[in-house]
């Protein structure tokens, strides 16, 4: 029996129970892997009663997931008792929503579990706390990290239409204007042909490379990036053999005869990547942690405030990402 995937329970106050709950009451109908859910087993059975879901909630050990997904939804307590009510975060709402996480990257490096798949956090809830990472793939990276490195993490995000990768991710354009570097761009791309290799079976993946200026800098009069540190990149990368080309004006790189010349766009910064992969697949979209030494996917949306407990929120994406990462751990 293949092993389970290990569910982060995401911020309390948010839609992760939600949409666990419906994921996993489809789990007939659409051949769901099997998953645990890491969290307080209290909490998650009080969400269903309150959206009316038939969901038994069992907690187990990872070992014993597998087995009891078919009749009930698996939870493995991390000790942390989540006390938020829907849409409103209280002090115990970082601590329950961290240790979920940590719980998850210990099981799957010990080989309790095939892949993490994190439900959304909030990270102005756990700023209040003193968290000092970005987002969830920087704090990845830093559970990943060994006495001798810490992983460099690339964020993908797929969708069957579209898959995108930005160089600089969860910092202000400012700041990624001064992150941005040939060394960064090479990197990168390395670290995404491997992953595309590795875990999407593509033999010789295709990368296009964005500029970073409107029209790719429109040949030096509208900036002189491309020149100076998107090209160079693209050069060195061609020079290992790998198939990548740019740079590419941003503006027309994703209607559907160029979406279909390449296996992923790389982009200089966050909202140029994200934008048309969230205006093309806003609904199954998943975000992919590419570069660590462990399979990582999440829904790509949020935590949903406004309409957590209500019955609303979509599991589309969570189911995307359960499907997701179980292929990549396969593979």
């Amino acid at each position: 029996m293949a092993k389970p995937l290990a569910l982060t329970s995401g911020e309390p106050a948010g839609i992760g129970a939600d949409i666990t709950l419906k994921a996993w009451l489809r789990r007939a109908d659409i051949k769901l892997p099997a998953f645990y859910w890491l969290g307080d087993a209290a909490s998650l059975d009080r969400r269903a009663k309150a959206l009316g879901l038939a969901v038994p909630v069992a907690e187990v050990a990872p070992e014993e997931a597998s087995e009891a997904f078919a009749r009930a939804l698996p939870v493995v307590a991390t000790g942390h008792a989540a006390t938020a009510r829907p849409g409103q975060p209280d002090d115990n709402s970082a601590g329950t929503a961290l240790a979920s996480i940590r719980q998850a990257v210990k099981d799957v490096t010990a080989g309790r579990a095939s892949a993490v798949v994190t439900n959304p956090i909030a990270k102005n809830v756990l700023y209040r706390t003193g968290f000092r990472h970005p987002g969830h793939t920087e704090y990845l990276a830093e559970l990943a990290a060994t006495k001798n490195s810490t992983p460099q993490p690339v964020m993908l995000l797929w969708s069957p239409a579209l898959a995108v990768v930005p160089v600089t991710i969860h910092v202000s354009l400012r700041e990624a204007l001064a992150q941005l570097s040939s060394e960064l761009i090479a990197s990168t791309a390395r670290i995404v042909a491997s992953g595309l290799k590795s875990h999407f079976g593509i033999a010789r993946p295709r990368l296009a490379v964005s500029g970073l200026n409107p029209h790719a800098g429109e040949d030096g009069s509208l900036g002189t990036e491309e020149k100076t540190i998107v090209a160079p990149a693209v050069e060195l990368l061609r020079s290992e053999g790998l198939d990548v080309r740019g740079p590419l004006p941003a503006d027309t790189m994703f209607h559907e005869a160029a979406r279909r010349s390449y296996d992923c766009a790389i982009c200089m910064y966050h909202d140029q990547a994200l934008i048309p992969v969230k205006t093309l697949a806003f609904e199954d979209a998943v975000n992919v942690t590419l570069g660590l030494p462990f399979i990582r996917t999440s829904p790509d949306h949020g935590t949903a405030f406004d309409i957590a407990g209500t019955g609303k929120a979509n599991p589309s994406s969570l189911i995307a990402a359960l499907q997701l990462a179980a292929r990549m751990a396969a593979a």
